[in-house]
Parts: C-alpha cells; sequence; structure tokens
C-alpha cells in the first residue's frame, strides 16, 4: 500500500504541474499575439529607417570622396557617424528576466560568449552590456567585463526605455572608448523558430553598389537635397536610428521569448500527459497486483480453516 499511495501522491503532483503549464502557455499564446503584431508593424519602420540613413550616408561619402575630402569624411556629420579601427568592442546582449522559455536564453549566451572569446582572442578589447537577469547572472559566474546591467526593461517596454538604452550604449562609442557596438538577439521568425543576430549597431555599414545596380543606372548616382541642412536632417535621423533600431531588437526578443516560452510548455504539457499515463498504469498494476495477492492469502486462510 506504500507504493500505491507514493504512485497515488505523484500523480497529483504531476496533474498540478500540468495545470501550471497549460496556463503558462495560454498565457505566453495570448501575450505573443499581441507582440507579434507589435513587430510586424515596427520591424518595416526599423528597416525604412536604417536604409535611409546609409543611402544618405553613402551618398554623402561619395560626393566628398569625389571632392577631395576622403573617405571617412562622414565623422564630420555626426560623431555617431565616425569610422575608426575596431579595437574596441561593446556587446548588448539582450536576454529574458525569466527562464522556462527553452533554449530562448542559452542560444544567445552562448552566441554573446564566443563573440566575446573571439574578440579577445584577437587582441580586442570587449565590454558587455546587459539586458536581462540571465545574462547578467551567466556573464557575472564567468567574470565576464560587464560595463552596464540594465534593470527592469521588460517591465515597460516602450521608446523610452529604448532611448535610455541607447542612450547608454552610446556614451562609450561617443567618447572614442569603444569603436563599435553590436546587437546580440533573438529574432523572431514564428512561435517556434527564433534565430539568434549579431549585427553591428555602429559603426553603419555602408554598401557600395553592385557592378549590376552600377550597370542598370548608366553611372548615375543618387543624390539628395537637404532640407533645412544636412546638419540639421542628421541630427535628428541619426538617433531616431539608434532608438528605434534598439526598440526593434527589445521588441523582436520579446516576442521571441513568448514563442518559446508557449512552445516549451507545450511539450512540457505533452509530456505531463504521457508521464500521468505510464503513472496510471502503474498505479493499475501495482493495485491489480495488491488485490491478488490480498485474495490469494484469503483463499489459502479459508482453505487452512477447512483443511
Amino acid at each position: 500500500m506504500a507504493n500505491l499511495k507514493a504512485i497515488r501522491k505523484r500523480i497529483t503532483s504531476v496533474k498540478n504541474t500540468q495545470k501550471i503549464t497549460r496556463a503558462m502557455k495560454m498565457v505566453a499564446g495570448a501575450r505573443l499575439n499581441r507582440a507579434q503584431q507589435r513587430i510586424l508593424a515596427m520591424r518595416p519602420y526599423a528597416v525604412k529607417t536604417s536604409d535611409v540613413l546609409r543611402e544618405v550616408t553613402t551618398a554623402a561619402n561619395r560626393r566628398q570622396a569625389d571632392a577631395g575630402a576622403g573617405a571617412g569624411a562622414a565623422a564630420d556629420d555626426h560623431p555617431l557617424l565616425a569610422r575608426r579601427p575596431e579595437k574596441s568592442t561593446l556587446l548588448l546582449v539582450i536576454t529574458s528576466d525569466r527562464g522556462l522559455c527553452g533554449a530562448f536564453n542559452t542560444n544567445i549566451l552562448r552566441a554573446a560568449e564566443k563573440h566575446w572569446r573571439e574578440r579577445e582572442a584577437e587582441g580586442h578589447r570587449v565590454q558587455l552590456a546587459i539586458i536581462g537577469r540571465k545574462g547578467r547572472d551567466y556573464f557575472r559566474r564567468r567574470n565576464a567585463p560587464i560595463m552596464h546591467v540594465f534593470s527592469e526593461v521588460w517591465e515597460q517596454l516602450d521608446l523610452d526605455q529604448a532611448r535610455n538604452v541607447a542612450k547608454t550604449v552610446l556614451k562609450p562609442f561617443v567618447a572614442a572608448d569603444v569603436d563599435a557596438i553590436y546587437l546580440v538577439y533573438n529574432e523572431f521568425k514564428s512561435a517556434m523558430t527564433q534565430r539568434v543576430v549579431t549585427e553591428p549597431l555602429f559603426p553603419l555599414a555602408v554598401e557600395e553598389p553592385s557592378a549590376e545596380e552600377t550597370a542598370a543606372n548608366d553611372g548615375f548616382e543618387q543624390d539628395f537635397i537637404f532640407e533645412p541642412n544636412k546638419e540639421g536632417l542628421m541630427e535628428r535621423l541619426v538617433p531616431m536610428y539608434v532608438e528605434i533600431s534598439v526598440l526593434r531588437a527589445l521588441f523582436e526578443s520579446m516576442a521571441s521569448e513568448l514563442g518559446a516560452r508557449m512552445t516549451a510548455m507545450d511539450s512540457a504539457t505533452k509530456n505531463a500527459s504521457e508521464m500521468i499515463d505510464k503513472l496510471t498504469l502503474q498505479y493499475n498494476r501495482a493495485r491489480q497486483a495488491a488485490i491478488t495477492t490480498e485474495l490469494m492469502e484469503i483463499i489459502g486462510g479459508a482453505e487452512a480453516l477447512n483443511g
């Protein structure tokens, strides 16, 4: 009977756990719908903002190079457009505050650590800015060079939060303490698929036109008319690019976390159902064996009395 009681107690425990995982799946699914709508609305705007700044910077570089100003003259347009040899790097690593979301945090932390180790092996100085308690705890255990840890970012995720993050990570870049800033986050693909992305925030990548594009344009180079002036436009466009890029990464990460949590809790719920079935079968077999044993004892006792 002690064995039966232990099995029955374990079945009850698994059923309670299954209720929790099912509830967490439903909550994550409801929040994921809102997060998915938000990132689908944000993504085109963020991509276009980046494209516009890149096109303006590329065109300005070509024009100044043709005029003899030389490459890298875009640094005069805005301090954030300065291009320096990458000897010092800042990684902005975006993780979650909570677990129970499968390999979501593990994939991010492994990618960030790999990037950190590779850069250090090349002789670069690396610093980390971390969002999320999981990333903070992981890198503190490894004595990583943490520059800043952002707290309570996920409590109220909006443009002001992204602006505060952007201001903090841009200070060492403007002061020339770091030469490049990279974002490390999970890009949302679907509820079951998230892709780890390591992309440069600064310096801004300048794309040269391909031979096909040059031939298609017949040598015509795109030019821009700046109103009221180029400096005023850059003062508005560059901070907008930074804030929107950081906000997009945060939105992508939140949607990815919810998708990973919903998938993980769905798997946990199914595993709990399978475990309950196995334990129930084990319980029934043990109960039948106990009943058979009792019947055999009764029959044996009756035969002994009659004999």
